[in-house]
């Protein structure tokens, strides 16, 4: 399998989190249930989903890892049913055990948020499965916790696009297939505010690239604190609006995918980009019908229906 065969064609794919975890910063200990978490993937997937991002240990500021074994119990049984389901799915995972295991049970992607330095074995075992893969990027000296900002060297733009560039190099030495690398600029992972919104106004020169690109701005902090400039209320749940105007920028700029955790929202984001995009060349809308009673004044609505394109 190529990272073409997860492509969606004319838009941007949208991956759905789920996090098995007991601590994650957004919705830790939600669906910490096997039954929970599936069946939260599959309200994502109703809700526009192309592929759930399973993942069994936080890496939010100050996270403790959890075992090897406990993170492989969390996960596996997840990816398994969504795969006799035929849902699609990737695992979030810094371990190559972790991978594999994933992998046999029907994972179509590894997406590895220390980009495969975390483990010495993690870039041969991406080889041997022959899956696409996510190389994200984050600046640290101990995998695991992202609290902290790493010293990017006054030039965090330059620094990511060397970082992953080594990143990429070291998974193709170890047999990765070209055209299964995916990368991920890791906003929020040992960066500063500045920092973040220097990567996003760089996305450009990163969709340029020789990878396609995955941006993962759902409810990060910088995201939240733009509320409270205003003095509005913050929180991670409350950024879900300010993660579908990323979601949107991202894919009308060509993003070939957004990780999120409020999948209807950027999924709404995604279509309208690409109905934008395709401008008169759109050829969705067909199932746009019926009609709004006095709907330019905001009354109430008679009769409509907008599917997915």
């Amino acid at each position: 399998m190529a990272v073409s065969n997860l492509t969606v064609p004319g838009r941007t794919l949208v991956m759905g989190i789920v996090n098995v975890t007991e601590d994650s910063f957004s919705d830790g200990g939600r669906w910490i249930n096997v039954d929970d978490a599936i069946a939260h993937a599959r309200h994502l997937v109703a809700s526009g989903a192309d592929m759930i991002d399973v993942g069994g240990e936080s890496t939010r500021p100050g996270a403790v890892r959890v075992a090897a074994e406990e993170e492989e119990h969390r996960v596996v049984p997840v990816i398994k049913a969504l795969h006799e389901e035929g849902i699609k799915t990737s695992v979030d995972t810094m371990r190559a055990s972790v991978a594999q295991a994933a992998a046999e049970a029907g994972a179509d992607m590894i997406n590895d948020v220390s980009g495969g330095a975390a483990d010495p074995e993690m870039y041969r075992t991406m080889a041997a499965t022959g899956l696409p893969v996510c190389l994200m990027h984050w600046r640290t000296v101990q995998f695991g916790s992202a609290a902290g900002v790493a010293d990017h060297g006054g030039d965090v733009v330059r620094d990511v696009h060397e970082s992953l560039a080594k990143l990429a190099d070291s998974a193709l030495q170890a047999g990765v297939s070209h055209d299964n690398i995916v990368v991920d600029p890791g906003l929020g992972f040992a960066k500063s505010p500045q920092d973040n919104w220097a990567l996003l106004k760089a996305l450009p020169e990163f969709l340029q690239g020789e990878f396609p690109l995955l941006v993962g701005a759902s409810r990060k902090r910088f995201l939240a604190a733009i509320r409270e400039d205003r003095g509005a209320e913050s929180s991670p749940l409350l950024a879900d609006p300010a993660t579908a105007a990323v979601t949107a920028i991202s894919a009308q700029m060509g993003a070939w995918g957004v990780r999120v955790h409020e999948v209807d929202v950027s999924r709404d984001a995604v279509d309208v980009a690409a109905a934008w995009n395709a401008g008169a060349a759109y050829t969705g809308g067909e199932h746009a019908s019926g009609s709004y009673a006095n709907g330019a004044d905001g009354g109430t609505v008679v009769s409509t229906s907008l599917g997915r394109a």
